[in-house]
């Protein structure tokens, strides 16, 4: 009889550690890294978010900036970290994509990390050189069809959104344009501001300043709805390609096996620090739309955003830089 009731305790103190350290984390700051150089959007909306975590945690939330190999190092990083609550990840677009552009990836997009909360979704916008005589997608469609090829947009890299968004609008669209990659944003909008190349597909906030300042000539956006940043903008497939849809996201991951009271603990810090004012005041601005619910909508809405983009690159042989 002893034996089984020894079991029975075992098992009760083993089920019941992973909720007395839910109830007193965090006890230390924590650790959001971000895969990419800081100054940029991610950054930007990683240290807002991180001071409003700090916030309703009650620990510093420190952001560690690890870029390189197309996001993987800092990816790589989280997902060889303790499953404890204090390695946190911030996921882009770029986490859906890498398992098509890098198939020897040194993690698993499923198995190593355990999703916490969508944070939002952001639309792409397609803007242009104001010298350039395009005013609406029409406009780009028609000299596309006209000029098979010599119609050129840019992007931040092979595989980056701005790639993507692009390879999408050609393949519907059924139009042939030539792609001019580049190591980051500063020289592709530095050319396209020049008038070297004709447009791109490029986040928001890379590009505000510009269409503030009509630097830029902003014609479309590139998710499914209208942008509440831009509600003037038609969406690419109000505008003439039907079935076009592309946004960027950003979303917390935690290395997987990190206990389920603790990620139920992060994702409520994250639904209340994304409602706070200073947040939202901060985030609209940059086109971001507040998109976040349970663990469980981060990670189906990953794993659809692999598969359709799974098949852009595919069908374009995208290789990645």
């Amino acid at each position: 009889m002893r034996k089984p009731l020894l079991l029975a305790l075992l098992a009760a103190c083993a089920l019941a550690a992973p909720l007395a350290r839910a109830q007193t984390y965090p006890t230390k700051p924590l650790r959001l890294v971000v895969p990419f150089p800081a100054g940029g959007g991610t950054d930007i909306i990683s240290r807002t978010l991180g001071e409003r975590l700090a916030a309703e945690l009650g620990q510093p939330v420190i952001v560690d900036n690890r870029p390189g190999a197309g996001t993987v190092i800092g990816t790589d990083n989280v997902a060889k970290s303790a499953p404890d609550g204090y390695s946190l990840l911030m996921a882009t677009f770029a986490h859906a994509v890498n398992p098509a552009l890098q198939p020897r990836l040194p993690y698993s997009t499923t198995q190593s990390f355990a999703p916490v909360a969508l944070v939002g979704r952001s639309p792409n916008v397609m803007v242009v050189n104001p010298g350039k005589p395009f005013k609406s997608v029409a406009d780009v469609l028609a000299y596309a069809r006209a000029n098979p090829g010599k119609l050129s947009y840019g992007s931040f890299g092979n595989g980056t959104s701005a790639h993507l968004a692009g390879e999408l609008f050609k393949s519907l669209a059924k139009v042939d344009m030539v792609h001019v990659p580049y190591k980051g944003s500063a020289p592709a909008l530095t050319d396209l501001l020049g008038g070297q190349i004709d447009l791109m597909l490029t986040t928001v906030a890379s590009v505000a300043q510009y269409i503030k300042s009509d630097r830029l000539r902003a014609l479309a956006v590139t998710s499914a709805a209208r942008s509440p940043a831009y509600p003037n903008l038609p969406t690419i497939a109000e505008a003439g390609v039907p079935g076009y849809a592309a946004e960027s996201w950003y979303g917390i991951y935690v290395p997987a096996g990190t206990p389920a009271p603790i990620i139920k603990r992060l994702n409520d810090a994250v639904h209340a620090a994304v409602k706070a004012d200073a947040f939202k005041s901060r985030i609209e601005e940059e086109g971001l739309v507040i998109s976040n619910g349970p663990p469980e909508e981060l990670g189906k809405y990953v794993q659809a955003e692999e598969a359709r983009w799974q098949r852009v690159v595919t069908d374009a042989k995208i290789k990645a830089d």
